[in-house]
């Protein structure tokens, strides 16, 4: 039995949006109106093979009725065959199919050449009658050499069980033998065909038989590269091989990003058929780890250090991309069989040439222009999934060809204007904020309205590039650009934003603090380290820094997806504070329990008003620190109190008259100046709960009170001596409740479970 050539999955996302070539329609048509997805690159294959085309008005029909001539023509082109059409010009096959019939030399090579097609019983073909998904069936079964005494038995019904058996109608309602082939399931049973092995001495692959050479395992990187005819319309592969296309014709770059087969007449593209799709995935990163990518979805994705990465045209390997993957950037991931990924594209596949702006709420004036009229694509805004109500003025929107995808952004950055080059008029770059921007052609108009020197908002695509300028505060273009301040040396700071921007500079503080003492300033300078900071810029390699606090109230509810009143994004990104810096997670990584209110250090809402970032742990001084206690005597023999968590020493050893013993679990909080506890309080004991009092993870119930357990609560083994750390897909109360049948809580005033301890006496 031959194999399957293409998943049911893919052809029945092809079935309700593929057209064939009409009769005497206009000649080929580069974009398709209403076709999108990942039926769009599919027919482009079949339209540089010359299969297929468009309508005069760029769509394809796809619900509409193929003629009996049309299909003819289609084998013809698949078959390669078109330069024999000369010799079935001038003849009569049949006596309703004169020479003069637009069609005639494709009918009778496809009846007397190739044997292929026949006419009815009355000795006529009726070229316009409308073909049968029987009779296409029929004919391509032919076309692979199986003659009808393999088949044998009732028609259509034998002829569409064996096509069935051999993946050549995959994706084909085969109930409907008797009706007439739409134009969507033609295109279907032809992309099958190309994939399809003959029958007879000899066999193959179809396209060999057909005089073609393939090249598999092939990526396509780009559609416009630099051919040996000079012109920008060839096929750039990963290997750095460049293939010029056959029949002069030029590929809409629908296919760019893709792996797959490459099929060649002689050195020439005839057409590149890709991969079976649907195992293509572009996903916003959560987290990006050496053998792991998660999204902020909480899917994860196995990746290796060799895998190869494709950004901008250029190619490099995982190892070396992943420094730069921060969380919020757009990637494409291409999947194996097994769920592995085996290459990436940043950024959907392709590198922005060229931008809209919305200036009107609501609106996608533009979209159409940006995408060369190509229809059916999604819109993609912050990497969350939006239509034209989620526009707002000063977003910018580029096109990924290679996945059909609108991607917008809301990304602005206000600061000093420092240098461009080569001119203020026509600037290709420009730096601000210590860092160089590449400026693309359709920002220059905006632009050329400011000068070095001065302050200017900046309007960033989503790989980051100038797709416009404003001036400051601009009603609707507030500065938004957020970051880690990663490094901080005296007032000097190194700050990654999400978007994925690093910039350095000597930082202002006194917009923001004024004439407050120097020391407090360089205190506050420090509790940024690490910290989720805004960033602006008051000068020249200045940068002026506000540590972000607050935002949304209410508890995290995990399986509503909420925090209070207010969803979180599809796309929503966290990060947690820790004694060691800033982590970054995912949902998954949270458990299912809820997280109070007072654990969420910051939320931020995006456009919609959904939560878009979540930062957890405590932040700053009047914090509510959770741990267990540590004495130890200085050289006075003055006693001394630190607290231990999960993430290590959270605390200095303070003086403290806190007659408080050492191994017990607190609620400290550190004084104003850092150099004491303002407060100090021994968490509520509840021992010798048992496994049976639990509700799941979220919650134990324990002398008829419910406490909850949020995913961030510490786990201590008395038995290791150590903390338990999440692992293998399980939490850390997973693993205390699987060490002991019972175990020590300590709860916090509000009635939340802060540390767990097992070991010891719990066997």
């Amino acid at each position: 039995m031959k194999k399957r050539v293409l998943s049911l999955l893919l052809l029945a996302a092809m079935a309700a949006s593929l057209l064939v070539l009409p009769a005497q329609a206009a000649p080929p048509a580069n974009r398709f109106y209403d076709l999108g997805g990942d039926a769009y690159a599919q027919v482009e294959s079949l339209r540089l093979m010359g299969v297929m085309d468009g309508f005069s008005d760029g769509n394809f029909r796809p619900n509409g009725q193929l003629t009996r001539a049309q299909f003819c023509k289609m084998v013809v082109c698949a078959l390669n065959a078109e330069d024999e059409l000369g010799l079935y010009r001038t003849v009569t096959v049949y006596p309703d199919v004169k020479p003069s019939h637009w069609a005639a030399a494709y009918i009778n090579m496809a009846s007397k050449g190739k044997n292929a097609i026949s006419g009815f019983s009355d000795g006529k073909f009726y070229p316009d009658r409308t073909v049968t998904l029987g009779q296409a069936a029929t004919i391509l079964l032919r076309v692979l050499g199986y003659k009808d005494e393999n088949i044998g038995g009732v028609w259509p019904d034998s002829y569409l069980s064996f096509a069935a058996s051999i993946g050549l109608t995959d994706g084909v309602d085969t109930t409907k033998g008797n009706s007439p082939l739409s134009r969507s399931d033609a295109a279907i049973l032809f992309n099958n065909l190309l994939r399809a092995d003959v029958q007879g001495e000899g066999g193959g692959n179809f396209l060999t038989t057909a005089g073609l050479t393939t090249k598999t395992d092939m990526v396509l990187v780009s559609s416009n590269a630099r051919g040996p005819d000079g012109k920008e319309t060839a096929m750039l592969f990963s290997d750095g091989s460049i293939y010029q296309m056959a029949g002069d014709k030029a590929s809409n770059g629908s296919l760019n990003g893709l792996k797959g087969t490459l099929v060649l007449e002689g050195q020439k593209v005839r057409t590149f058929l890709p991969d079976a799709l649907g195992i293509s995935r572009t996903v916003t990163v959560a987290k990006a780890e050496a053998n792991v990518i998660t999204d902020r979805s909480g899917a994860k994705y196995n990746v290796t250090s060799g895998t190869k990465v494709y950004r901008n045209g250029a190619e490099t390997t995982w190892s070396e991309a992943r420094s730069w993957v921060n969380p919020g950037t757009s990637l494409t991931l291409y999947l194996g069989t097994a769920g592995n990924v085996e290459f990436i594209f940043v950024g959907g596949g392709d590198s922005s040439t060229e931008a809209v702006i919305v200036y009107e709420k609501n609106s996608v004036k533009g979209f159409d222009a940006l995408t060369g009229g190509v229809g059916g694509y999604t819109i993609y805004k912050n990497g969350c999934r939006a239509n034209a109500k989620d526009m707002r003025p000063y977003d910018v929107a580029t096109y990924a060809s290679s996945t059909n995808t609108i991607r917008v952004c809301d990304t602005r950055l206000t600061g000093y204007y420092e240098s461009c080059t080569p001119s203020p008029t026509e600037p290709t770059s420009l730096r601000l904020l210590g860092h160089d921007f590449d400026v693309l052609p359709t920002a220059q108009s905006t632009l050329a309205k400011f000068r070095p020197g001065d302050q200017i908002t900046l309007l960033l695509t989503e790989d980051n590039k100038v797709a416009g300028a404003v001036k400051p505060n601009t009603a609707g273009a507030n500065a938004n650009a957020i970051g880690i301040a990663t490094s901080i040396s005296g007032t000097s700071a190194t700050v990654e934003l999400l978007c994925g921007i690093e910039i350095k500079g000597t930082v202002d503080l006194g917009e923001a603090y004024g004439n407050r003492a120097e020391q407090i300033r360089q205190e506050e300078l420090a509790r940024m380290q690490n910290r989720l900071v805004r960033v602006t810029s008051t000068g020249k390699n200045r940068i002026g820094l506000v540590r972000l606090g607050g935002g949304v109230s209410g508890a995290l509810d995990l399986e509503k997806r909420r925090i209070g009143s207010s969803n979180l994004a599809e796309t929503v990104s966290v990060f947690r504070y820790t004694a060691k810096g800033i982590d970054t997670l995912s949902l998954s990584d949270l458990g299912a329990g809820p997280i109070p209110n007072g654990e969420i250090s910051y939320a931020h809402t995006n456009w919609a008003g959904q939560v878009d970032i979540i930062v957890l742990g405590a932040v700053g001084s009047g914090a509510t620190l959770y741990g267990r206690t540590s004495i130890s005597l200085d050289d006075r023999d003055v006693r001394r109190i630190a607290i231990f968590n999960d993430q290590g020493q959270v605390t200095d050893y303070f003086r403290s008259n806190y007659d408080i013993a050492g191994g017990v679990y607190v609620a400290a909080v550190e004084s104003n100046d850092g150099t004491g506890f303002s407060s100090l309080k021994p968490l509520t004991a509840l021992k010798d709960v048992p496994n049976t009092a639990w509700s799941g993870e979220g919650a134990v119930t324990v002398d008829g009170r419910t406490y909850s357990i949020p995913v961030t609560v510490m786990a201590y083994n008395k038995d290791t001596g150590e903390w338990i750390s999440a692992g293998d897909g399980k939490t850390v109360v997973d693993i205390a409740h699987a060490y002991a049948k019972k175990c020590d809580m300590y709860a916090s005033e509000d009635g939340v479970i802060r540390a767990i301890e097992v070991g010891g006496d719990f066997r």
